[in-house]
């Protein structure tokens, strides 16, 4: 942890606040903030959860009185580095990162460091650098594991209490991970295997086409087209003469869509073929819908305003010259460091529930479900 760095930035502050300068960091007697410009960088707009995220930040910031230059580079990793890089140039005094590549911007995070600006590294870790500082996130191994959960549970392998169901198998299944540069699909992977592998090893589950390696089963930039021909290829090759997938583990709605679409062109969820279970994650509108409508079956609720808020209140804190609070220290090393982190909790969320969990807690409105 630098906390020179922090150091510096509040000695600066007093020495701008001495001179009357409207970019002041924190009034020291105060304890006010000032008009400190802070950085904000995530991924794409394409994405219903990041455009939640960018909003939830900036709001949450400016709250508190800074200046926000929030920026969206459409999965384009050139773009995001030229965004971080102007960011700095403008006098940004820290950055948060949801970044599109962990690894593909560490000469723009050294430039951060080299200024003395601390960097956040939000929802997504930064990779292969020393030149972060926090990261907020949730917990993303659990997140794996309630979405295998949420599959056997939708399986009937397992009841919603955790007690043995009453399916026994074999039941096939198809395994989607995320995209590789993207340190949490790992994680999200992982967490799945770790409850699905027991009852693939028993056959109570199977791997019908045989693909259960990450590589193999990926997603490059969590891209929903690249899932819907993935599905449609598996279909073809491996679910012929009457044989029919009940479960496919997808780690993101974007992708449960496009793999909802593929079934459905192959007659999956008309006349007597019901859609298989697929699972979830971010509570996206489309894919809320689709759960009310029977098609998917599972999301996983990531409650971005809370996440926003911890991140902001992490900023406020490292921008006063504080020590931001976290509560994990050992599990997310980028290759280099382990990151301080802050972890959140998230929910399944499935047909009985989703009025409690996203209606109820203001998330969504019932008109923007129907």
């Amino acid at each position: 942890m630098k906390f020179p760095r922090y150091a510096a930035i509040a000695a600066a502050a007093l020495v701008l606040s001495a001179c009357g300068s409207a970019e002041k960091t924190v009034d020291q007697q105060s304890g006010s903030t000032g008009s400190a410009l802070v950085g904000v960088t995530m991924p794409t707009r394409s994405s219903e959860r990041w455009i939640h995220d960018g909003d939830n930040i900036k709001k949450a910031l400016e709250a508190k009185g800074y200046q926000v230059d929030l920026q969206y580079a459409e999965n384009d990793i050139p773009t995001q580095a030229n965004q971080i890089e102007n960011q700095i140039t403008k006098g940004a005094k820290l950055l948060i990162v949801a970044s599109i590549d962990g690894t593909a911007i560490t000469s723009q995070l050294q430039q951060a460091e080299d200024a003395k600006i601390p960097v956040i590294a939000y929802d997504r870790l930064l990779r292969n650098t020393d030149s972060v500082d926090y990261y907020a996130t949730f917990d993303n191994f659990k997140v794996g594991v309630q979405q295998a959960t949420s599959l056997l549970t939708g399986l009937k392998v397992i009841n919603a209490d955790g007690s043995q169901g009453t399916a026994t198998g074999p039941l096939n299944i198809e395994l989607f991970a995320g995209s590789p540069d993207d340190n949490n699909a790992t994680f999200f992977f992982n967490g799945a295997m770790s409850v699905l592998q027991p009852h693939i090893d028993k056959g109570t589950l199977v791997v019908k086409s045989g693909q259960t390696d990450f590589k193999t089963v990926s997603i490059l930039r969590w891209d929903p087209a690249t899932a819907q021909r993935r599905m449609e290829d598996l279909l073809t090759s491996t679910y012929q003469g009457g044989a029919q997938v009940q479960g496919v583990l997808s780690p993101y709605d974007g992708l449960s869509i496009g793999i909802l679409s593929a079934l459905k062109s192959s007659g999956y969820g008309t006349g007597g073929t019901a859609y298989p279970v697929v699972t979830g994650q971010d509570a996206e509108v489309a894919s809320v819908k689709s759960i009310v409508a029977n098609e998917q079956y599972s999301t996983i609720q990531k409650d971005t305003r809370e996440l926003a808020k911890a991140t902001v209140e992490m900023a406020d804190a490292v921008l006063k010259g504080g020590k931001p609070q976290v509560n994990n220290e050992k599990d997310y090393d980028n290759g280099v460091k382990v990151v301080p982190s802050f972890l959140l909790d998230s929910i399944i969320v499935d047909k009985n529930n989703y009025k409690q969990v996203l209606v109820d807690t203001g998330y969504y409105t019932e008109d923007q479900l129907r």
